[in-house]
This record gives C-alpha cells, sequence and structure tokens, in this order.
C-alpha cells in the first residue's frame, strides 16, 4: 500500500521531485566578456534546466554590466534588506534579467558602494580593488538572503570560482542551523586567476558573524590558492574547471580527502556534473579523477 501510494504522489507531482540547483558565479556571459568561467556558467545551468533539474543563479551586478541592454530591472519584493558587512550596514539591492534564447533567468546582487564603479575587479591601473574582499563577503551573504526570501531551498549550490568560495564555509558555519540550508550539498568549481592577495583583514570581517577565527585559519594570508582552499575544506565536492590549477589548491584538495572531479569543457561536461549531483545528493561514493 505505502509502495502504492508514493508511485501515486510520484505520477501527481512530477515536479515535486526535481533537484534544485543554485549556481553562484562573479561571471557569466552574455553579461561579461567570454571567459572560460562566463562560459561554463552560461551553459551549464542551461544544460541542466534541459535536463529538468530546477535553477536559480546569481551573480553579482558589476558596473560595466550594461542594464538597458540586457533589460536588468529591480526585483522589490527581494530588495531592501541590509548587509551588515565588518559591522557597516550595506543595502542590498536584487536586479534580474533573462537570457531568452537559454529561457533562463539570471538574478543580480547589488549594491552602489560595491558594485556600481565601472570596473568588475580591477582599477584602471589593473590594480585589484582594495575592497574586493568585502564585495566577497556581500556577494555570498546576499545571495543566501535572497535565497531564503524567495522561499526556494537548494539540493545543492554549485559555487565558480574565488569570489563564491566563502560560500561553502558560510552555509556550514553561520546558516548551518537554517532549515533552507541544513540538507543542502555544497560544490565548488575551481578556476585560475591572477590576484595574489585580498585584504589581510578578511579574516577579522568573516569572524564579526561570529565565525571562530581558528575555523578559517587558511585565510589568515587571503591568497587565491587560500581562498579556494576554504571551499575545499567545507565543501562536499571539488571540480576542477581549468587546466594548470596552482599546485598548491590540488595538494590541499589530495590531503583533505574531499572528492573531486576534473572537467576540459568537452562535450560530456554537463552528463558528468549531472551525474556529480546524483552522487552528491543521494549520498554515492564519488569517483575520482
Amino acid at each position: 500500500m505505502r509502495i502504492f501510494v508514493w508511485f501515486l504522489l510520484k505520477i501527481l507531482t512530477p515536479g515535486m521531485n526535481k533537484t534544485r540547483v543554485l549556481y553562484v558565479s562573479h561571471e557569466i556571459s552574455p553579461f561579461l566578456p567570454e571567459s572560460l568561467m562566463a562560459s561554463v556558467c552560461r551553459n551549464l545551468p542551461q544544460g541542466m534546466h534541459e535536463k529538468g533539474l530546477e535553477i536559480r543563479v546569481f551573480m553579482p551586478r558589476f558596473g560595466k554590466i550594461n542594464e538597458r541592454r540586457h533589460q536588468l530591472h529591480e526585483v522589490i519584493r527581494l530588495s531592501g534588506m541590509n548587509m551588515i558587512i565588518n559591522d557597516s550596514d550595506h543595502p542590498l539591492i536584487i536586479k534580474v534579467a533573462s537570457i531568452p534564447s537559454a529561457r533562463m533567468q539570471v538574478y543580480f546582487i547589488d549594491n552602489e558602494e560595491y558594485f556600481h564603479r565601472k570596473a568588475v575587479l580591477k582599477n584602471e591601473h589593473g590594480k585589484f580593488f582594495e575592497d574586493n574582499d568585502e564585495r566577497s563577503i556581500f556577494f555570498v551573504k546576499g545571495v543566501l538572503e535572497t535565497v531564503k526570501k524567495l522561499g526556494w531551498t537548494p539540493d545543492i549550490i554549485h559555487t565558480h570560482g574565488w569570489m563564491s568560495a566563502l560560500m561553502p564555509m558560510y552555509v556550514k558555519k553561520h546558516y548551518f542551523q537554517d532549515p533552507h540550508f541544513s540538507d543542502t550539498k555544497l560544490i565548488h568549481s575551481i578556476y585560475n586567476s591572477e590576484f595574489d592577495k585580498l585584504d589581510k583583514n578578511m579574516i577579522n570581517k568573516i569572524a564579526f558573524d561570529g565565525i571562530d577565527p581558528e575555523e578559517i585559519s587558511i585565510i589568515k594570508d587571503p591568497t587565491h590558492s587560500g581562498l579556494n582552499n576554504l571551499a575545499v575544506q567545507y565543501a562536499d565536492a571539488v571540480v576542477l574547471a581549468a587546466d594548470n590549477i596552482d599546485p598548491e589548491i590540488t595538494s590541499y584538495i589530495n590531503q583533505s580527502g574531499t572528492p573531486f572531479i576534473s572537467h576540459n569543457d568537452n562535450d560530456s561536461y554537463v552528463n558528468d556534473i549531472a551525474l556529480l549531483y546524483e552522487e552528491v545528493v543521494e549520498g554515492k561514493s564519488i569517483l575520482v579523477d
């Protein structure tokens, strides 16, 4: 009888059992120039949507993004919250745009102080912005708070690149008692990057959220490898999403025992990641490349 009821519910409510995946990246085409990350984060969500997964996609609303061309508009019901970063309030604005060819919406995390400058990560002299650490914290917390306000519970959060590398730690150390994320699995994709370090006080700014500095001591020196290693520390699985990943990161992955796969941006990529999602959600052992 129980089996019959379960089968009947599966027929009557086919959408209820869709795997829900939240994608978080600071580069997505066509909103920013083409790159490996921008391409992956444009095509992977579409591929999963076409497989029947339920997706949400988030990125920062950098000032370089042309709002008129891409038809961004504010989502009033989601905007209006304040994010506290290092004991200072910062208003959170949420915008959204569509990629018609992909039948996909992208949500944008916006704030005048952090994202309205007409650049992405570097100033006119090619130097990393001094507040990129705070922009990363604001972005990650803004995504999580917006997802809560949407009333949408992700089965998987798949982060891409260093700017969202704090996400696994925040979910497991700051939001661990929140029912929205209590069963959420974390996957982090690692790419190459040009920067060396962020603000040395980054660890103290994170500690302001009640997180023990000892639990994030790996970013006392907030390098690109350190941020990604922090993600590895708290992630359920890792994707090596580029060739020639920093040996400091690959060594840490091997030491940590965190399951990982590699991707070469080939035709089987979407299927490989879909299999990874299934293994992570169902708690199966993950084959390591």
